[in-house]
């Protein structure tokens, strides 16, 4: 019996780069594309049809209904849709800002075919992807950004502490479950009670809050 393939939708107001990344995304085996969007408005009319792919590799600088206003509209609508962002640009304000409304990761439209596979293998297992590189500028950017300065402490508990730092690893849940000799549904816990208490909305959210208040060291 063949596995489910999963589904993956692109939004890119790009018609060529779009085509060409639909292709490159049906030739990997176990995922196929389920429609192409040329903006987040498109996106929306899809999912409202119940049309409804796995993850959306999103772009963030379309012109109409751009990538930060699609991906707060999906985490509010449909949370499980899991969004990998594309951009042309590294800046690290607007990766943090994307990662912060929900993203589960973000990429360089110059990335290899490779890379772009293991992206979309990470968030859909992991649920979170960055490369190193992103990685660096998020960290740089965090450093910079004092934003968060007057806000209580949050107080947390070693086990809490420990959680976060494998948050931050490349581990899996049901891994992380393992490391901590807790059962999957505790971790679900763990991770649920957390995005509460740090407003955040997504793994690698809770790992850029983690970094910033020092509770993780990179």
């Amino acid at each position: 019996m063949t596995s489910k393939k999963t589904q993956v939708a692109i939004a890119d107001d790009h018609t060529l780069l779009r085509k060409a990344l639909s292709r490159l995304i049906a030739s990997y085996e176990n995922y196929s594309v389920l429609f192409e969007a040329e903006n987040g408005i498109e996106v929306k009319s899809k999912i409202t049809q119940h049309i409804i792919p796995d993850i959306i590799l999103l772009d963030v600088n379309m012109r109409v209904m751009d990538g930060f206003e699609t991906v707060q509209w999906l985490y509010k609508n449909h949370p499980q849709i899991k969004v990998l962002a594309l951009s042309m640009f590294s800046d690290e304000k607007i990766i943090i800002r994307m990662l912060r409304l929900g993203a589960k990761g973000y990429i360089l439209k110059n990335i290899d075919p490779d890379e772009l596979k293991n992206a979309l293998d990470s968030v859909m297992k992991k649920d979170f992807y960055l490369p190193e590189y992103i990685s660096g500028k998020i960290i740089s950017g965090l450093n910079k950004d004092g934003d968060d300065i007057n806000k209580p402490t949050i107080l947390l508990t070693e086990k809490e502490k420990d959680f976060l730092q494998l948050i931050c690893s490349e581990l899996t849940y049901k891994d992380i479950a393992q490391k901590l000799n807790i059962s999957p549904r505790t971790v679900d816990d763990y991770r649920n009670a957390m995005f509460e208490k740090f407003n955040v909305k997504s793994r690698v959210g809770l790992a850029i809050y983690a970094i910033k208040k020092g509770f993780v060291i990179v």
